[in-house]
């Protein structure tokens, strides 16, 4: 049985959540989101908790129990209190510009590279080598986040690149002179 998908979620305050017909709504001081849920799980909402159920005892259903309860729980998450990732650009020359809703990066390539955030991603700049994105869609913010670090990713020599702010790049020893 899931354990996660057992767990009730708790609404907070200043929160709405509305289920019709396998579409899931919350709605909160940050935003809207909405989402389908699995046909294979269940939703009750009573007492400022969300509980959700497996329709039948089999192992999908079961792990899509689990599933729905952890989407369902960001959904609550970023609507009451947001999200937000921080990436660090690292190398001699290595910057970002925001203009509008667009990022210009200049990551040691031949041209600048132009990245479009998606709608309902904020991107802020800290200390010209940090970018701070948030959103409510923690789904959506975790691709926007591994998109930009894919642009150019962290290498092991001199660790020049684009890493998350937790990530450790362990460092590689450079070629040594024989004699």
């Amino acid at each position: 049985m899931s354990r996660v998908g057992k767990k009730p979620i708790p609404i907070p305050a200043n929160t709405k959540v509305g289920y019709k017909d396998g579409q899931i709504t919350v709605e909160g001081q940050k935003g809207t989101l909405s989402r389908p849920i699995p046909p294979m799980v269940d939703l009750d909402i009573e007492n400022e908790t969300i509980r959700v159920s497996a329709l039948k005892d089999d192992k999908k259903s079961v792990a899509m129990q689990g599933l729905a309860r952890s989407l369902v729980a960001n959904m609550v998450d970023g609507v009451s209190r947001g999200f937000e990732r921080l990436l660090e650009i690292n190398g001699i020359g290595y910057r970002s510009e925001v203009s509008g809703k667009t990022i210009v990066f200049h990551l040691g390539y031949s041209h600048p590279i132009n990245f479009n955030v998606p709608e309902g991603i904020d991107v802020v700049i800290e200390k010209n080598n940090v970018l701070k994105l948030s959103g409510i869609d923690k789904e959506l913010l975790g691709h926007t986040a591994a998109a930009i670090r894919r642009l150019r990713p962290p290498e092991p020599y001199k660790g020049k690149g684009v890493k998350y702010a937790e990530e450790y790049v362990q460092r590689k020893a450079g070629k040594t002179g024989t004699k």
